[in-house]
């Protein structure tokens, strides 16, 4: 009675009884947030664009405005945030409702984080909008729903992207204990730890990072084999982590043992791909024991990767933009080592 009286309670309660509950309320205000910030941080580039959903401009119901976060260009990829989840809700109830097969409903899950055009994950504020997004529409479902633990996944990957990685951390710890709480497969289990790790790197808890994704790559090696995609991202999240303790031997080795896997099975033009080769020359042009051709290979590497990544990323994207830092630290590292006396 001393808070309805004093505090606001009786203007708080109502919207959040409305909305559905307390986690909903904070779902929906959070979501806002979210897209208001992805809106005004891709203003400059959606200038005079309209929607590849809807063809509006703003939306008709939310008044938001646009966004591009994934590797579209040109006058491709323009979108509300509104359009892109009730398209990725459409296309889950469908799934779930007709009790479609495992992998339709893999597929069409990755509505809620890759571009429909262009096929690309989305970075930064725009995937974390959508992972506000994706929260909303399933935090009223049972903790014991895959899907609801699928919806806390997106929202860390989302926050994580956008650089609010102690946030992450917090979603993806609960994440976590929930799923041990209810016995849920490995499978997901390590897809949790495997994010639960980026945000431990994220933070300079390299360590802790290391161990876990070890324990994922183990893990999806005795479940998947050596040479599935998950166990083949797992492999170069390790080598990485190698990379970040200066175990630059084993990262090499590891690669050495991965890259030829993923050339082969993905191709050339694969993310995952162009990833091991930027972890790979790392492995060589960091190492303090690098030779004149462990330089040389790095810069190649980085050289051969940098165009590929541009042209099927994007400029924009994270990865091309580390290839292309990258190729700059290595070919620094060479012209230094080439002005080194001969001794």
């Amino acid at each position: 009675m001393q808070h309805w009286k004093e505090g606001g309670h009786d203007t708080l309660c109502k919207p959040i009884k409305k909305a559905g509950g307390a986690e909903q309320y904070n779902a929906n205000n959070k979501y806002a947030e979210a897209v208001a910030v992805a809106v005004e941080k891709c203003a400059d580039d959606t200038k005079g664009q309209t929607c590849y959903i809807c063809t509006q401009a703003l939306h008709l119901k939310t008044k938001e405005g646009l966004v591009r976060g994934c590797s579209c260009r040109g006058t491709a990829g323009f979108v509300h945030v509104s359009c892109l989840a009730e398209q990725a809700k459409i296309l889950m109830d469908e799934a779930l409702e007709n009790n479609l097969d495992d992998k339709v409903k893999t597929e069409r899950w990755g509505r809620w984080y890759t571009c429909g055009l262009c096929e690309q994950r989305y970075h930064g504020v725009v995937a974390c909008a959508l992972g506000w997004a994706c929260w909303k529409t399933y935090v009223g479902r049972s903790e014991t729903d895959w899907v609801r633990s699928m919806a806390m996944s997106q929202l860390g990957n989302g926050l994580n992207a956008a650089k609010q990685y102690e946030d992450a951390l917090t979603v993806q710890e609960a994440e976590l204990a929930t799923l041990r709480r209810f016995g849920a497969p490995e499978g997901h289990m390590l897809a949790v730890q495997n994010n639960l790790a980026i945000s431990y790197e994220q933070l300079g808890k390299h360590e802790q990072t290391l161990r876990m994704r070890q324990d994922v790559y183990f893990g999806r090696l005795k479940l998947l084999g050596e040479e599935h995609v998950e166990t083949l991202r797992a492999a170069n999240n390790c080598a990485f982590s190698l990379n970040d303790l200066k175990r630059f031997e084993e990262a090499k080795a590891l690669m050495c043992k991965a890259m030829p896997v993923a050339r082969r099975d993905l191709g050339e033009s694969h993310k995952l791909t162009l990833r091991m080769r930027w972890g790979y020359a790392r492995a060589l042009y960091e190492n303090p024991g690098a030779t004149l051709d462990d330089l040389r290979e790095a810069v190649t590497t980085l050289e051969d990767a940098d165009p590929i990544a541009r042209r099927v990323l994007g400029s924009s994207n994270p990865v091309a933009i580390a290839i292309e830092f990258f190729l700059r630290q290595a070919r620094a590292a060479l012209q230094v080592a080439q002005r080194r006396p001969v001794v």
